[in-house]
């Protein structure tokens, strides 16, 4: 399952690389995986820093800047 959660978090950061901030449901459609992985997957990086997650009313997803963690 580890494994799963870390091809799936990398799935995660190349799909926010490319499309920038995103609602929580765009990137669950836009990843194809179980739900329950792509929140796991998304945990995982924000623990790590390499996402900011936003709740506005809807949850909203991007890739942190590296100059917020240097």
């Amino acid at each position: 399952m580890i494994l799963e959660i870390g091809i799936v978090a990398g799935d995660i950061w190349h799909y926010l690389d490319e499309h920038g901030l995103v609602t929580l449901p765009k990137l669950i459609k836009g990843i194809n995986q179980p739900k329950q992985v792509v929140l796991m997957s998304l945990g995982w990086l924000a623990r790590e820093g390499h996402v900011k997650i936003e709740a506005n009313g809807e949850y909203k997803v991007c890739l942190t800047k590296k100059s917020e963690f240097e």
